[in-house]
């Protein structure tokens, strides 16, 4: 499966800022399982099927289940996700469909409890998810 645009090409400059910012997302502290799972559900958010393919094959050579990888849209409802997860999940959705909705914290939005709830368990990590979102 090829990439949608070889970035690297295209600009190398903006290619080289990702590169950094991903290294400070595998340095923050996080499990690099969560960051696995919250780079394939950003990816499924954003329709992306050679992102899916990448991450989904990253997260099965580290042993993840089929199971919890074929529920993943349906993590809510399945039972086989940490609370520590399940909040990573709700912040990667809040982040990812911000455009649908409200930002996180905006009153009278119900992505907003949430992702309220996400963030108090991810603090400052948002950025983790928006480099998902490439």
């Amino acid at each position: 499966m090829e990439a949608r645009l070889d970035f690297k090409r295209i600009s190398p400059d903006v290619y080289q800022a990702m590169l950094g910012l991903e290294k400070t997302v595998n340095t923050s502290g996080l499990e690099a399982s969560l960051l696995d799972l919250v780079r394939l559900k950003a990816s499924q958010i954003n329709g992306c099927a050679q992102c899916i393919d990448m991450h989904s094959k990253d997260l099965r050579a580290k042993d993840e289940s089929e199971q919890r990888l074929y529920l993943l849209d349906a993590w809510r409802e399945a039972p086989f996700y940490t609370e520590r997860e399940r909040a990573a999940l709700a912040w990667t959705e809040a982040v990812t469909l911000i455009a649908d909705g409200h930002a996180p914290g905006e009153e009278g939005s119900s992505k907003a409890t949430a992702a309220e709830s996400a963030f108090r368990l991810l603090p400052g990590r948002s950025h983790a998810v928006n480099n998902a979102r490439r």
